[in-house]
């Protein structure tokens, strides 16, 4: 497993189970991760499990303190809180990629596709965002709780963004999660990705599988003159 050097990543909404579980992998793939919370306390105590089980230090606090201090953030929040979160570290997330992991879920129908007004949740961040954050949309359609364990994954990671350069990064981030990062298009795109969370959600309970993912079949080669 390769690293790119990034700087720190701050997951923000870091003690839920998406936000842990990447966070966990990311550590061990040897990059430096900063645990945000709306509650700093919770998210300290969630930083000291993590150093204790891994052995290397881990930082934390409110979300806005680790969105000054990262210099990539993670949002791994809920659709319901996405936009107060967006609120709270908006200032501090000019000028950095912000990797938006947010499905719009609205329970109780989580199993019916539901997509906002600007059809996206993603499209929705960049705008309460501004332009100069990049935002990049991926790791929508991957179980938490798989991510949690230390097993391999089958499931491939769809990236958006309008910003090449930034969407390889987030496609590097998926590897070094010991997933499959793919370069899926524009912002506007992760519509697809987000509308099949409700999908797979029905397929779970309708199969009776314990999280499905996705897998893009056939042999892909990077186009060069992407």
């Amino acid at each position: 497993m390769t690293t790119i050097n990034m700087g720190t990543i701050g997951v923000i909404g870091g003690t839920g189970n998406l936000g842990a579980a990447l966070a966990q992998r990311w550590i061990k793939a040897g990059h430096q991760v900063l645990i945000g919370s709306r509650d700093a306390t919770k998210a300290q105590e969630s930083a000291a499990q993590l150093s204790q089980k891994l052995g290397v230090a881990v930082g934390a606090g409110d979300n806005r303190s680790v969105a000054e201090q990262a210099d990539l953030l993670v949002m791994a929040v809920p659709f319901a809180t996405q936009a107060a979160v967006i609120a709270d570290i908006r200032a501090a997330a000019q000028g950095k990629i912000v990797v938006d992991t947010t499905v719009p879920l609205m329970p109780p129908k989580v199993m019916r596709v539901q997509l906002p007004e600007e059809d996206s949740a993603a499209v929705r961040a960049q705008h309460l965002f501004g332009a100069d954050v990049r935002v990049v949309s991926a790791f929508h359609n991957v179980a938490a709780h798989k991510l949690a364990t230390d097993e391999e994954v089958a499931c491939d990671v769809l990236v958006f963004g309008d910003d090449a350069d930034a969407r390889a990064i987030v496609v590097k981030l998926a590897d070094d999660a010991g997933l499959r990062g793919l370069h899926a298009g524009a912002l506007t795109n992760s519509t697809a990705a987000e509308a099949l969370t409700s999908i797979l959600i029905f397929m779970n309970k309708y199969y009776k599988v314990d999280g499905a993912g996705i897998r893009i079949s056939g042999e892909l080669v990077m186009n060069p003159d992407n």
